[in-house]
């Protein structure tokens, strides 16, 4: 990663240095905590339990690789700062446990290659006219009542899918589909800039 462009915000692939990565010998942790005195990995490989991250970079970064850690485990960071601390999700996460609770997931992103190259180079022309549909997946349309009751990704394709061309409309703008605590708040107060609410995924 380009330090000095991600202090100037010019940056934009941070999530390839920033996060849990998968690897034969296990998985990398790295974060970013430029006031912590001292970080740590808490998590299911470790029943909890510290493992000390390393500074690295300029020293405002740390890490740590935990050969036993897997695909599909909880974790934390566990940050010090003036003798107190603090379990903290991980901001760079692609996955997360269904909220209240907020434990990041470990996931492989290599697991999935995308084959959309086709639809990519033929899905806009200037000369097309546009015709946008804002909506929020979680309560555009539900199978039930209750706070919990929310369509999964795929099922919701499907629903979504027929309206847009019932009603003649070309582009989709999704209100947030990041990681987020609130119900309410409709992904506008984000906990996970890569991770797709985990609402939807579970349901």
């Amino acid at each position: 990663m380009d330090f000095n462009n991600f202090y100037n915000g010019q940056e934009f692939e941070t999530y390839k240095y920033l996060g849990a990565f998968v690897h034969m010998n296990g998985v990398t942790f790295r974060t970013y905590a430029p006031a912590a005195s001292h970080v740590a990995v808490i998590g299911e490989f470790n029943n909890w339990q510290e493992t000390p991250m390393n500074r690295c970079g300029n020293g405002q970064f740390f890490e740590a690789t935990i050969s036993n850690a897997k695909v599909g485990q909880m974790y934390k960071y566990r940050i010090y700062n003036n003798g107190s601390f603090v379990d903290h999700c991980d901001p760079y996460m692609y996955t997360s446990e269904v909220r209240p609770h907020n434990a990041s997931i470990i996931f492989d992103m290599n697991q999935y290659t995308f084959h959309d190259d086709a639809w990519m180079n033929r899905r806009f022309s200037e000369d097309m006219p546009i015709n946008v549909y804002e909506m929020h997946f979680g309560s555009w349309k539900k199978p039930g009542e209750e706070a919990d009751d929310w369509y999964t990704y795929r099922e919701m394709a499907g629903l979504i899918i027929p309206y847009l061309k019932e009603n003649h409309y070309n582009f989709l703008e999704i209100m947030p589909l990041n990681e987020y605590p609130n119900d309410l708040s409709w992904g506008y107060q984000p906990t996970g800039y890569f991770a797709p609410t985990s609402r939807l995924w579970y349901s």
